[in-house]
């Protein structure tokens, strides 16, 4: 149902059910939120590969799930549903750069997968739809992502008609970083995380992803007052003197030794 190894200090997260087209239950729900907290935990992981087995990456909800739904009381609903947000939240709170390779449809709650990554990679055979409208139900946790991912002007459309793109719309659009060809996806994301292992702090990786996810909710003063702290912490990381001093003596710093 889900793999979890660590290979060179990145965790492969694999969707492991290619027969249902790597669609949600309960429990590949649960799973995959506990595997992207392992790797939070794990101070030898730097990074997340999330990648699915099979020409699907992720299908949404297995349809058998969704039909034990209408037997849950509101109560269970809203229990499972908070499941799902906590899957998502546990992916976009990662304080560790998150890459996903897309090699085919990735449609509802698969889309959200995406939606909550650092940087996409994508395959042309990749599709993305936003397409729980078109089966009366409602795309409420993954629209909150996709709006801060791509803006409300662009999100609208694709949440409200559950119109399905290719991966090369997906990227103009920003939901997607790189269109590589098939065989080259896990390479290109692997490629990914390797640089960004060599060329950012890990503290300021980890500190930027909570400054972009946080200021632009706050009032301005707020913000620059929460800005102002930030920095002023920083500058007493050792990454930080770290940094500098490779910049004055001109030296090239790898971040990964």
């Amino acid at each position: 149902m889900l793999r979890y190894e660590v290979q060179d200090k990145t965790a492969l997260i694999t969707l492991s059910r290619p027969e249902k087209r790597n669609a949600f239950n309960r429990e590949l729900t649960q799973r995959i939120t506990e595997a992207f907290q392992e790797a939070g935990r794990d101070t030898a992981v730097r990074g997340v590969l999330l990648q699915a087995e099979g020409p699907a990456f992720c299908a949404g909800a297995d349809l058998a799930y969704l039909q034990s739904l209408q037997n849950y009381s509101a109560e269970e609903n809203l229990y499972d549903s908070r499941a799902v947000a906590a899957m998502y939240r546990a992916i976009y709170t990662l304080p560790k750069p998150v890459a996903c390779a897309v090699q085919g449809p990735a449609l509802a709650g698969g889309a959200g997968l995406a939606s909550v990554c650092d940087y996409v990679v994508a395959s042309p055979e990749a599709t993305f739809g936003y397409t729980e409208v078109r089966i009366g139900f409602i795309p409420a946790i993954v629209s909150y992502f996709l709006v801060r991912r791509i803006g409300r002007a662009k999100a609208a459309p694709l949440l409200l008609s559950g119109r399905i793109i290719p991966a090369v719309e997906a990227r103009e659009l920003g939901i997607v970083q790189e269109v590589c060809s098939l065989s080259d996806l896990h390479e290109k994301a692997w490629n990914h995380l390797q640089k960004i292992y060599r060329e950012v702090s890990p503290a300021a990786y980890a500190t930027t992803k909570h400054m972009l996810d946080a200021l632009p909710l706050m009032p301005l003063d707020q913000a620059l007052e929460e800005a102002a702290q930030l920095n002023a912490q920083a500058r007493m990381t050792e990454d930080c003197r770290r940094g500098v001093a490779a910049f004055l003596n001109k030296k090239a710093l790898d971040w990964n030794s």
